[in-house]
């Protein structure tokens, strides 16, 4: 029978009705496999992906492959949303025996667990020929298959980290990095290297840090050329804010279509950025509509984000948001169907003679421009809406946390920072308990899977950043309490992090890798995270941990700075201290507002903030911090030496930049 109905994760309750004796992941499965004497399969995915959509309609939906299935193995499904530490291990086989990986991911192990033959998407009849020809080895030629599988598992049993030791990257190493990112710039496009790109939202971030610290005009030329080129194409919604997971070409054109929470959260993030350190209005309209996505598009009734946006609907990838020229014209007319079509560079760029919407130029007439836009955006509400994939993942609600707090603050939204608070509300009262995080929730019921590395890190970073913005000292104290547990239990003893913890399900291997992916790495996470509360309590531990976890940036920045760029972009943090900004005064009084706001524009690299009443004692960096004749003051500081205070904005922006 399929035992997913009473699953949690959108993914798996996808492949309910299937005609496929699913199991989902746990010792029931194993207990089953070992009785019956055959091998597991399993099955990852995730509920946005398209060809795991594929291959569901063309396989799990098929009774003639599923009764192959049922026959030979017990089948396994997993989100791998849920448990990306199940993702990460078998993955990693996945990549050591094919070459390569993705998803939907295909593994076919041994009751023990142990990975024997991996693959990714097959079609219905490879898929069936394979079922059988796994199905007459595991009979035949069991050890043989076994072995070789085995060999596999110790080889990446035996792997190290690249740590090279536990010494932070310094300026030069840095400076390396540009040159590398430079070396596979696409000068003509943006981004780096070729099809299908990526948005590199964390090489960018670095970028930004590192022009901020340094003056470096190719740093800053090359992550405002891709920032610019990213939301200008089709990549970008440029009817309803967001960006889409990647672009299939390298122009930024054709988008594989399914928006991602994680991807929009860092990204509204490195806009705010580019305009606190620019100016550009173009920079601010980004920022600001990404947000306004997240929250129409992804809030849940609890307060949280859902996690994606799928790329089909009504079955097909990309139809709600491709236009034809007799589509536009059909909403708005000849005349202005003929303009949005010549503004949108609607001319076919995607399948069957639609197009996706581009906006090369600024237009002339920002009225008209307004109306088109607005009038398009409500007839495709009349469309079917992709699926909403409505688990809320912890990590990426973090990340929200942070660029909702920031863009609320740099733009003056305070809905932008209520909705943050409300998040991060949502974290703490049910994702958060005795310093333990749950990976997931869906419809304010919390999921069973443990928290992992990035979990813990990610909502660390955002509370932090709620709490500069804001002030209300509990998001610092609940961060500082994640910190805690991943100082405690996911330390690896070389300086470095696991990405389960100490007493998490063992798999065949401890899962560990502090280079990017998607999102930050939960070692580079951690290490931001671990950097700013250091900043805001004078931790030398947590100071230390983080330097020590920055290690592995040292060895990757000259040839895969592309993979170590939050690791990049928080050594540029430590490099310029970070800043510490403490503002003492009453909330109420325009002056104390007036100087947060000014400690918020600080370009420094991950400069941190502290704001509170003049005799808070509830975070370290306050304590001591005076009025200064009754005014509100600024005190700006690095490793908790502070220089004189001031009290107005123009002293502040003198002072933070060192003049």
């Amino acid at each position: 029978m399929n035992r997913l109905k009473d699953a949690t994760s959108p993914y798996l309750l996808q492949h309910a009705d299937n005609p496929v004796d699913w199991w989902e992941w746990g010792e029931g499965a194993f207990a089953e496999a070992r009785r019956r004497d055959v091998p597991i399969l399993l099955s990852v995915g995730y509920a946005a992906c398209h060809w795991c959509h594929v291959m569901a309609h063309e396989s799990f939906e098929d009774g003639a492959t599923a009764a192959l299935m049922n026959e030979l193995f017990v089948n396994v499904k997993v989100d791998r949303e849920e448990r990306p530490d199940i993702d990460a291990v078998y993955m990693e086989a996945t990549q050591a025996m094919t070459g390569q990986g993705g998803w939907p991911m295909t593994v076919f192990m041994t009751p023990e667990g142990h990975p024997f033959y991996c693959g990714t998407y097959f079609p219905r009849e490879h898929f069936q020929a394979l079922l059988r020809a796994v199905d007459k080895a595991w009979r035949e030629q069991r050890d043989d298959v076994v072995g070789q599988g085995q060999q596999v598992v110790a080889a990446l049993g035996g792997r190290s980290a690249p740590l090279g030791g536990r010494a932070a990257p310094e300026a030069e190493a840095l400076d390396q990095a540009v040159r590398t990112l430079a070396g596979s710039y696409d000068v003509a496009r943006g981004g780096f290297g070729g099809a299908p790109k990526f948005p590199p939202s964390m090489a960018l971030e670095f970028l930004l840090r590192h022009h901020a610290r340094t003056g470096d005009a190719e740093a800053l030329a090359m992550a405002s050329h891709t920032l610019e080129a990213m939301a200008r194409g089709g990549m970008y919604d440029q009817l309803g804010g967001g960006f889409a997971r990647y672009s299939v070409d390298d122009g930024w054109v054709v988008p594989h279509f399914e928006k991602m929470l994680y991807d929009n959260a860092l990204l509204a993030r490195v806009y705010a950025h580019w305009w606190r350190l620019t100016g550009t209005p173009f920079a601010r309209r980004i920022a600001l509509e990404t947000c306004d996505w997240m929250l129409r598009d992804l809030l849940t009734a609890q307060g949280g984000l859902a996690s994606a946006l799928d790329a089909d609907s009504e079955g097909v990838e990309g139809r709600f948001y491709v236009w034809t020229p007799d589509q536009l014209k059909a909403v708005l007319g000849d005349e202005d169907g003929g303009y949005a079509a010549g503004l949108f560079e609607v001319t076919g760029t995607f399948e069957h003679g639609t197009s996706v919407l581009q906006l090369l130029r600024d237009p002339d007439d920002l009225e008209r421009y307004a109306r088109v836009r607005d009038a398009l955006l409500a007839a495709r509400e009349e469309r079917v809406p992709p699926a909403r994939d409505d688990k809320v993942v912890a990590a990426w609600n973090g990340l929200a946390v942070a660029a909702l707090a920031e863009c609320g603050a740099l733009f003056g939204r305070p809905d932008l920072v209520a909705a943050a608070e409300g998040v991060a509300r949502l974290l703490i009262d049910l994702h958060v308990t005795g310093g333990r995080v749950a990976r997931t929730s869906r419809d304010g019921t919390v999921g069973a899977n443990s928290g992992v590395l990035e979990d813990y890190a990610d909502v660390a970073e955002g509370l932090l950043a709620l709490y500069g913005v804001t002030g209300n000292a509990e998001y610092a104290r609940v961060a500082g309490a994640l910190l805690d547990t991943v100082l405690d239990r996911f330390e690896d003893g070389e300086g470095g992090f696991y990405d389960t913890a100490d007493d998490a399900e063992r798999l065949f291997r401890r899962p560990q890798d502090p280079t990017d992916n998607a999102t930050p790495s939960g070692q580079f996470a951690a290490a931001g995270a671990l950097l700013s509360h250091a900043a805001l309590t004078g931790s030398h531990r947590h100071r230390e941990a983080a330097e020590a976890a920055l290690s592995p940036v040292a060895a990757l920045a000259g040839k895969h700075a592309r993979f170590v760029g939050w690791g990049l972009a928080v050594a540029e943090a430590r490099l310029a201290g970070p800043v510490e900004i403490a503002v003492v005064g009453d909330r109420d009084d325009e002056r104390t507002r007036a100087l947060h706001q000014t400690a918020l524009m600080a370009v420094s690299p991950g400069a941190v903030v502290g704001a509170g009443a003049p005799g808070t004692d509830t975070v370290p960096l306050l304590e001591g911090r005076t009025l200064v004749d009754g005014a509100p003051a600024a005190y700006v500081c690095r490793n908790f030496t502070c220089r004189l205070p001031v009290t107005t904005p123009a002293e502040l922006t003198r002072e933070l930049h060192g003049n």
